[in-house]
């Protein structure tokens, strides 16, 4: 069993099993309130679903593509909770979790997801279907795009405005179980430079 976390557009949580599926999930689309919303969504959905978390076998963080300010909140948390339990941090790519979702539901084929990246422009992923155990196989990695100049997909374009952690634990549950892992990277997927940043040191002359 997993714990998923997603920050990377609203607020998003869930308890996952491999044989069970998505136990408990509750989340918000508010883009703004990350913070106030993870503690208690973990909570919630602990409860619901009657997982202590020493029954968890990792937590599964979804890295981006995301803005800096939310989506760290919630690698923040995953990171944390999973140190404070004693177990792992499974990173997936959040764009992964919706085309999971998508072809789950809708079959096969190309697919471009895209999310609001803000600025004027969108985070964009492509992909060319699932492969044989069941995990998005990307044909481009998430890049950012001008939201109104985003590039045809040669298939299907799939503009969310959520990523389900239910999704993200379950495919990362498929890829612990195919021995698959790691299915991300540990960095962030900010793909924009944060807004602050450290200026150069200025020398002190006496």
């Amino acid at each position: 069993m997993l714990l998923a976390i997603d920050t990377s557009t609203g607020t998003s949580v869930a308890v996952v099993d491999r044989d069970g599926g998505i136990l408990a999930e509750t989340g918000t689309r508010d883009t703004m309130r990350h913070a106030e919303a993870i503690g208690g969504g973990i909570r919630e959905v602990l409860a619901r679903s009657g997982v202590r978390p020493a029954d968890l076998s990792a937590v599964a963080a979804g890295m981006g593509p995301g803005p800096f300010t939310g989506l760290r909140v919630g690698i923040a948390a995953a990171r944390a909770f999973a140190l404070g339990i004693g177990r792992p941090v499974v990173p997936v790519v959040s764009h992964d979790a919706i085309a999971l979702a998508w072809y789950s539901a809708s079959g096969s084929g190309p697919l471009q997801v895209v999310t609001d990246a803000r600025r004027r422009e969108s985070a964009v992923t492509d992909y060319d279907g699932i492969d044989a155990d069941g995990l998005p196989v990307r044909s481009a990695a998430p890049r950012l795009e001008p939201r109104d100049a985003v590039p045809e997909p040669r298939g299907i374009r799939l503009d969310a405005d959520t990523v389900s952690a239910g999704s993200l634990g379950l495919l990362a549950e498929l890829a612990w179980a195919s021995g698959r892992l790691p299915v991300a990277g540990d960095e962030p997927l900010y793909l924009r430079a944060p807004d602050v940043t450290l200026s150069a040191a200025k020398r002190v002359t006496p």
